[in-house]
Parts: C-alpha cells; structure tokens; sequence
C-alpha cells in the first residue's frame, strides 16, 4: 500500500533520467519513469498502480477509439530552490475533471483519488521535476472509456492514468493569430466547457488552414454568429484595452480556464480593471487600429501566458504595441512564475507541496 489508498508499487529497475537533458528540453518528447494507472470496474476504482511507463494494450473495437469517450487534464509542478515538488492549484484541476466526467459520461475520479495518486507519483519521480527557469514538469491525467464495443453508449469500464513529462516553454516567443470566422470550435449546449479529446480532433483542421498562412494559432469566435471573440487556439485569451483587462466570460462554450481564473485574480488583487464580458470582433478591429488594445494574450497551462504580436481578420493584419513597451502581462507572467516555485507568499493558497 502506497499513501492512503491501497497502490501497488512497480518500480522500474534502472531509471531513464539519463536519457534527459535539462539544458535541451522539448515539450512533451521525453516522458518520466513512471505512471499511475487504475481500472473502474463494477461501480469502483480498483487494480490501483504505479508502474513504469509504457505502451498500453486495447482492444481495436475500443469504444474511445470510435466515440471519443474520453476527458484528460493537464497541470504543472515545479522545483523550489530548496528542492521542494510545488503543484500548480491540483485541486481546481481535480474538480474540472469531476465536471467534465459529468458532461461525458464517465465515473469521476474523487478529488481525493486525484491528490492522492498525484501525491504518490510525483515522490516517486521526483528527481523528473527539472529545476532551471522556465522548466517545470508537465503532468497529464486522462480517463477513457474502454469496453470493446461497437455500439454508441458510455462504456462500462474505463482507465484512470497520470503520466509526466519534463517541458520547458510552449511557445518561444510572440505569436501571431487569426480570427476564424467560419470553423467553430463549440457550440452552445455541446461539450466545449468539457476537457474532452473531441474539442481538440475538431481545430486541427482550421488551426493548420492558419498555419499554412503565416499564423501561429487561431482567435475562436462564437459558433452562432461568429460576431464575438471566445477563445486563442487552446487558450483562454485576454486583450488590455484603454487600462482595462477584457475577456470573455466562460459558458458552456469556453473552457473554465484554471490560468484564466489565477490571472482575473491577481489582476484585481494588483488594482487593474477586470471586465469579463462578450467583446465583438468589431470592437477588437476598431480597438487595434486606434491603439485602445495594448496587449493581447492567451492564458493557458501550457503556455502561461502567451503573448500576441499580430491578430489577422479578412485578409488584414493587424500589429500589437511591442511587447517590450507592455505592462501588465510580463507583470502577471512574474507573479505567476514566483508564486509557482514558491520565491514569494502563496497568499491564494494556490500552490500543493509534495509531501
């Protein structure tokens, strides 16, 4: 037994941490020792595991493989200085994943269950979590449905696995990206809200229709009228306009960004105006060329905070101030990062410390 659940331990025999180079990350290309992986079966989790990573075996008629029956996380620790395994608000990701499972059918996993296990992996991989600026350890819990059937219904069993990997940066510097006024990425009443695969399968398309243009990432508009800005590729995103901090308030088609909510609250917390409240692409366009937008960025796990240097709309291009004359975003993107590895007051009790 592992921690207070009943977690069989199979550790691997020789470690692959020499296989990584903390002064060469890529994201996401190199993966830790180890992964937790449970089955519900019955009506409860069991078969609880941490075992070596590895590939998985299942069946070609697996349901997740034709329906899409599947929800995932993703967050992030980090290394303080004095050795320290800091998360990244788990808690909150815990309870999106609960709500998610909801919406898609699935059996959650218990906020208990998530800490839990999370606890008990991270210890174990530790030595995984990288230490140098601007690196952390990318850690991705996923749920999917995994009777082999044929038929449209939610499955009966399903796997829980968390699995890491060591990243550095998401993107390496300013984006450019275009607003998409034709592709919708949720509708209202489907599963936008949700952290499921589906979201994700349905903007490659038109995401690389913008990278085959010059465009690094897409601006989502509403799937109704296409009028009104919602989300930046797999971003919440956000635009300082005059001396306010604009975004779009989240609904059954924007993703309850964990990010998104840090950045609300310490924006208010430094005394910034906040409004979270539909902005039309009209005003965007209007706002760029007469100086009114300052910043725009996106704000997600991944990235943090992704600044933007050029937004497209209808064959026009439209240039940000330079992000070297900006104010708030490099401000929140420090704050951010201090609070994460634990080098100022936690005050928002956002950070999990491994024990």
């Amino acid at each position: 037994m592992v921690g207070t659940l009943d977690i069989a331990l199979d550790k691997v025999a020789q470690s692959r941490i020499s296989e990584f180079d903390e002064n060469n990350i890529q994201f996401a290309k190199v993966y830790s020792d180890h992964m937790f992986e449970a089955h519900y079966r019955n009506g409860h989790w069991e078969d609880m595991v941490i075992k070596p990573y590895g590939d998985l075996s299942i069946s070609p008629a697996n349901t997740t493989l034709h329906y899409g029956q599947s929800i995932f996380e993703g967050l992030k620790a980090y290394k303080a200085d004095n050795g320290d395994i800091l998360v990244f608000r788990p808690q909150a990701n815990a309870q999106r994943m609960i709500k998610s499972a909801e919406r898609m059918c699935i059996p959650a996993v218990s906020e208990e269950m998530f800490m839990s296990t999370l606890n008990e992996l991270l210890k174990i991989d530790s030595d995984w979590v990288p230490s140098k600026p601007g690196t952390s350890l990318y850690i991705r819990p996923i749920t999917f449905g995994l009777d082999p059937f044929i038929g449209i219904r939610p499955s009966d069993e399903y796997m829980f696995l968390i699995f890491t990997s060591p990243v550095g940066g998401y993107y390496s510097e300013p984006i450019s990206v275009k607003v998409e006024t034709h592709y919708t990425r949720a509708a209202p009443g489907g599963v936008g809200a949700a952290k499921t695969a589906g979201n994700y399968a349905a903007a490659l398309y038109p995401a690389l229709q913008a990278q085959k243009s010059g465009y690094s990432q897409l601006i989502w508009t509403d799937g109704l009228t296409h009028e009104y800005v919602e989300e930046s590729g797999t971003m919440n995103i956000a635009f300082i306009i005059d001396d306010t901090l604009v975004t779009a308030p989240t609904s059954d088609t924007i993703l309850h960004g964990i990010t998104r909510d840090s950045v609300l609250t310490l924006a208010q917390d430094l005394g910034i105006n906040v409004e979270e409240r539909r902005l039309s692409v009209k005003e965007l366009i209007e706002g760029l060329n007469s100086g009114r937008v300052k910043e725009a960025f996106g704000i997600g796990t991944a990235a943090t905070i992704a600044p933007i240097k050029l937004i497209g709309h209808e064959g026009s291009d439209y240039d940000l101030p330079s992000i070297d004359n900006w104010e708030f975003a490099p401000k929140i993107l420090k704050a951010l990062d201090e609070i994460k590895t634990g080098k100022v007051e936690d005050k928002f009790n956002w950070v999990y410390r491994v024990r």
